[in-house]
């Protein structure tokens, strides 16, 4: 039986604005209607599989939860992003804590693959291989000489695919070809193998990291619908990737080609390349109006955005957030996204749309001492009684019914009410209704940060501070 483990803890910096690390790549709808994690999960259909391991970062945990409630799946939480080799170590642990000794298929969560079943059959002839007892990497057959992706070479043939000869880092574009030229494949970070053979390969070579991911798995507790790693432990472990731990180094690595239409969307000129492109070479997406405009990408979400006489840009709008950037140089956003940070911008790591357990929220207007924001509750979400010691509410319904708590008070706003929330007032907001129960929420105070909570009782657990 395989064991799927999808690595869900990435930030995908080189999207931003649409890439948040409060928001990361895999949970976006970037190519159709479902998101990157979703369409990892589809592709496992029609393969026998176990339960699906999805090994996240906390920041994200509600987001995660909401995004897979429709599939059965085991949900781990890093307690902090460690790279993959540790989230790795800590899915093999517990896939033997019966006993088993399965197949490990590891997946990043943020890639599209376009052939399903050219993929599967890739799978079936690594699975071949994992028996035997390789550790085997799906290489991706490439379509042009890439920059952005390291590179796998191919020594003997195998039965079904090659033994790894060397893995190359990132190269130039000449030193690309020509490992095109001598048979070289993308590296997909893609694995199977047997969780006992990855984890003796690790500890030979890194044994740290397996000590410290065996204390993280034993200190693991549940928390609602997660399995939370232990902490202390879990970041006691080197950052380190699966290649550079063990793959490079192991004896017994073997690659199996992969063609199956394969696209990391790491950057915003793979987005344009995996796009929809008209006449002119162009890829938009919303209300995008592009006149004398050639091989750009236009990504517009809140509002018309229009260009003339231009070529090879990326221009993304957000509501709180506009990027523009020559289309070559899409790979630097992530240098800008650090400069932001350092510079102390919430953009740089939370989106305008914030999600909680409960829900979410947006902020629609900013300003001294005020702040306007459009609140979503799902239906059966409670927000934890709690009260604000620098800000008041005012509540106006929009639709759905709201149950609310006002210190001793418990009453009904219905659609076109409202209702005032005084500073140090102990209150709650809950949706007991069957559809989304929508507000506006206008805050007025000296303090409007989202840390001016105190949780006197919360259904998901949080403490103070944590959102």
């Amino acid at each position: 039986m395989i064991q799927p483990v999808i690595l869900s803890g990435g930030s995908g910096t080189r999207l931003w604005p649409l890439s948040r690390e409060q928001m990361p790549k895999q949970f976006l709808s970037l190519l159709g209607d479902t998101s990157l994690l979703q369409q990892t999960l589809k592709r496992l259909e029609g393969v026998s599989v176990a339960t699906p391991m999805i090994v996240g970062g906390h920041a994200q945990r509600f987001l995660l939860a909401e995004q897979v409630r429709e599939h059965h799946v085991t949900l781990v939480l890093e307690p902090e992003g460690r790279n993959t080799a540790p989230a790795t170590a800590s899915a093999a642990l517990l896939a033997q804590q019966n006993g088993d000794d399965p197949l490990l298929l590891v997946m990043p969560a943020d890639h599209v693959i376009e052939d399903l079943s050219a993929f599967q059959g890739s799978v079936a002839k690594a699975e071949a291989l994992a028996e035997a007892g390789y550790l085997v990497t799906l290489g991706v057959v490439p379509t042009h000489p890439e920059t952005g992706y390291g590179y796998i070479c191919r020594g003997e043939t195998l039965e079904g695919g090659y033994r790894v000869a060397a893995f190359r880092e990132k190269p130039d574009a000449e030193r690309a070809s020509e490992l095109i030229a001598q048979g070289a494949l993308w590296n997909s970070g893609m694995f199977l193998f047997k969780a006992s053979r990855y984890l003796a390969e690790l500890a030979a070579y890194e044994p740290h990291v397996v000590s410290a991911c065996e204390a993280a798995v034993a200190g693991a507790h549940r928390d609602l619908d997660f399995l939370r790693l232990g902490e202390a432990a879990f970041k006691a472990a080197a950052s380190v990737s699966i290649d550079v731990a063990v793959m490079e180094r192991c004896r017994k690595a073997a690659v199996v080609a992969l063609n199956a239409g394969w696209r990391d969307i790491g950057s915003f000129d793979a987005l344009w390349a995996a796009g929809e492109q008209d006449a002119e070479g162009n890829v938009a997406q919303g209300d995008a109006q592009l006149h004398d405009t050639h091989r750009s990408l236009v990504v517009a979400q809140q509002r018309l955005v229009a260009t003339l006489g231009v070529d090879d840009l990326v221009v993304v709008e957000t509501n709180d957030a506009v990027l523009v950037a020559h289309r070559e140089r899409a790979q630097e956003v992530k240098t800008l996204v650090a400069s932001l940070s350092h510079a102390g911008r919430v953009e740089a790591q939370q989106s305008a749309r914030v999600h909680r357990p409960w829900g979410h929220f947006q902020t629609v207007e900013r300003g001294e001492r005020y702040q306007v924001k459009h609140i979503s509750v799902k239906p059966g979400g409670r927000l934890s009684l709690q009260r604000h010691y620098h800000r008041a509410e005012h509540w106006v319904v929009v639709s759905g019914t709201a149950l609310v708590t006002l210190d001793d008070q418990v009453f009904w706003v219905s659609e076109n009410q409202s209702t005032y929330i005084p500073i140090g007032a102990v209150h709650r907001l809950e949706n007991p209704g069957k559809i989304a129960l929508e507000l506006i929420e206008v805050q007025s105070g000296a303090y409007l940060g989202e840390d001016d909570i105190e949780r006197l009782d919360d259904v998901y657990a949080r403490p103070d501070g944590e959102v």
